[in-house]
């Protein structure tokens, strides 16, 4: 397919890229010898770059680098993704392949609102409803946000520690810990905190600055949803989260 590209274009966005990921503004020399161009080649395809308002020459002492132009439309593009959109089909892959309510929250105050949901095909499951709300420290979902939440946030919900089950976490201290622990194994779980006989497990999902936006995860009962199974389970939402973190432009550092 490539050789039917117009290979002028191609040249061009190999050209935007290499400046982009450049610490600094580049020669037409050292840019030819990188790309294994031509220097008039190279010349003219910055010439075009400039035009079109994505490069500018450096007060003019031979070197380009990229305008904000770039980063404004990717500020667009990024503006019109739909978490819940980005994440469906890896929503579906997890309820095929664990056979149980998936779910996907956002953190709101110090509650989660579910925005996404796929039920379990089997006749005993997690009941919520998408717009429902949970307290966010009690649930999985919860949880994996919190983790990375400003801490006037989390301050707001120790004040708000209520017991829904004899398995709430109603002390300060008892919360900091769990979010110590979902800060080093990078997703939580919830065993009976909301109702009795409800589990889950979820991780975070990041934006492109590296925020967590919503978290991914998996709920049914307490039978099938043992800690052991809820751990087995986490790889997968962990990759599942990362997969839709990366859609939303969302990079790890090195």
């Amino acid at each position: 397919m490539v050789q039917h590209m117009d290979k002028t274009f191609l040249k061009g966005l190999v050209l935007l890229e290499t400046l982009a990921r450049s610490e600094r503004p580049c020669g037409v020399t050292e840019l030819a010898k990188e790309l294994e161009l031509t220097k008039s080649n190279v010349h003219r395809l910055l010439q075009g770059l400039v035009y079109q308002g994505f490069a500018r020459n450096v007060a003019s002492t031979g070197r380009y680098e990229l305008t904000m132009k770039l980063w404004e439309l990717g500020s667009h593009v990024f503006g019109k993704l739909d978490v819940r959109h980005v994440a469906d089909p890896f929503m579906k892959e997890l309820a095929a392949a664990t056979s149980e309510t998936v779910h996907l929250s956002s953190l709101e105050g110090i509650e989660v609102l579910y925005l996404a949901k796929i039920d379990s095909p089997q006749p005993v499951r997690a009941y919520t409803t998408v717009g429902g709300r949970a307290p966010a420290q009690c649930v999985a979902t919860g949880k994996a946000q919190l983790a990375w939440s400003d801490p006037a946030t989390i301050e707001s919900v120790k004040i708000a520690l209520a017991k829904y089950t004899s398995k709430s976490i109603v002390r300060s201290e008892q919360l900091e810990n769990e979010l110590d622990r979902v800060r080093v194994q990078g997703f939580a779980i919830n065993i009976g905190e909301w109702r009795e006989q409800v589990c889950g497990v979820a991780g975070p999902i990041r934006d492109g600055s590296g925020k967590v936006v919503a978290a991914l995860g998996v709920s049914g009962p307490a039978d099938r949803l043992k800690p052991r199974v809820m751990h087995n389970l986490a790889p997968a939402i962990i990759e599942a989260c990362d997969r839709v973190s990366s859609l939303l432009g969302y990079r790890p550092r090195s």
